[in-house]
């Protein structure tokens, strides 16, 4: 099988005995080269490090050893999280996809689209194709691999990430389309149709009563990731992947723990641990996570990614600085679930102590890792 490194193949045997997709058909290098260089301690950890449970005990206190025995855990912690988030619908209705509007944009096309997210909710967002003449595509498949891009805290929401408005910087998903991506920008649900935060909260609310907003947040991103699906005849299914900046990072963490669709993922400055941003605001988590007896944190989340390749980017310091040295307690707690699956742990903290935002600099390590590990455009 050209292209296909004998380690690549028994991955793929490995992920697939758990449920997972490990996408094979990558021209790129098996990893990056800056691996090792992201799963290092800080030289010192903050005062208030995080005391977080061991993943690798069980509800009975037995120890966990074996793969088998982290699937039976796994599927514990992921119904756990899922009756705290509260419930969703059991099936997604069909996405009744219709294009608004279709423009040029630079590298390809640029699609406005209303599609299904509930029943009778219509909702919008940004369907990114690359032009052909788009370097990096892997020419033995007509396939490409796609992203679900997740916006961050903005009122012009996916008119950024698209490229359609304001500063280049924030053009996250145009610049990851002219890598060779299809990308789909989502609008997340505090900006449909609402005034305010508190409105969309409240609407939701009505809606799903006792669920929380993070639900509908997952919710949306993994109709995002529908409507990657539903494109047959261009987007790989096995290589789909998330990434977001801010708010955006918060949905990619959610997204990629609770859908096994998602075979590598990208959070930018979404600040992993509960002190470290709004985690307890209403359209999130709500005031329970403050508890001092709640039982739940974000390494178990991590845990639940593993053993697709999830990268943190940190900025350190700044104006709303999410995650930097005071994440690292999260994957260290995590990595060992990783090394379960007895191939190289592809999880990381890239702390850039840039601020929060994705410089150019950064912007480099983000696409390198996508590349990698989804495959080249």
């Amino acid at each position: 099988m050209p292209g296909i490194t004998r380690r690549k193949l028994m991955q793929a045997a490995a992920c697939a005995a758990l449920g997972f997709h490990w996408p094979t058909s990558s021209a790129a290098a098996d990893e990056v080269s800056w691996l090792a260089d992201v799963q290092q301690p800080p030289a010192k950890l903050p005062p208030e490090t995080p005391r977080l449970s061991s993943l690798l005990t069980g509800s009975q206190g037995q120890s966990i050893t074996t793969l088998a025995d982290w699937q039976v855990e796994r599927r514990r912690l992921r119904q756990q999280w899922l009756d705290f988030l509260g419930p969703m619908p059991a099936e997604r209705p069909p996405l009744q996809l219709e294009v608004l509007r279709e423009e040029s944009c630079p590298g390809g096309t640029r699609q406005l689209v209303r599609y299904h997210s509930e029943i009778d909710l219509p909702v919008e967002g940004y369907l990114l194709r690359p032009g052909a003449e788009i370097r990096g595509r892997d020419r033995r498949s007509t396939l490409r691999a796609g992203l679900v891009a997740l916006h961050q805290t903005s009122h012009s929401t996916i008119e950024e990430i698209a490229g359609v408005q304001g500063p280049p910087a924030q053009h996250l998903g145009l610049k990851l389309m002219q890598r060779g991506f299809v990308v789909f920008c989502p609008r997340c649900f505090l900006w449909q149709s609402v005034t305010s935060f508190q409105e969309a909260v409240e609407t939701f609310s009505r809606r799903h009563p006792g669920t929380l907003g993070m639900h509908k947040m997952l919710w949306d991103a993994q109709r995002g990731v529908d409507v990657l699906a539903s494109l047959s005849r261009e987007v790989d299914p096995q290589r789909i992947g998330a990434v977001g900046h801010s708010l955006g990072a918060k949905e990619a963490l959610y997204l990629a723990a609770f859908d096994d669709r998602i075979a590598a993922a990208v959070a930018s400055e979404g600040g992993i641990g509960f002190p470290a941003t709004n985690w307890d605001a209403p359209w999130y988590l709500g005031p329970g996570i403050k508890a001092p007896d709640f039982p739940r944190n974000h390494h178990e989340l991590l845990a639940l990614i593993a053993p697709r390749p999830f990268l943190i980017l940190g900025g350190e310091t700044g104006p709303g600085a999410a995650d930097g040295d005071r994440s690292w307690p999260y994957l260290e707690a995590a990595l060992p679930v990783y090394r379960l699956y007895r191939t190289p742990a592809r999880l990381g903290l890239y702390n850039h102590h840039e601020g929060h935002t994705i410089s150019d600099a950064t912007l480099v390590r983000l696409t390198q890792w996508l590349e990698t590990y989804l495959g080249v455009g």
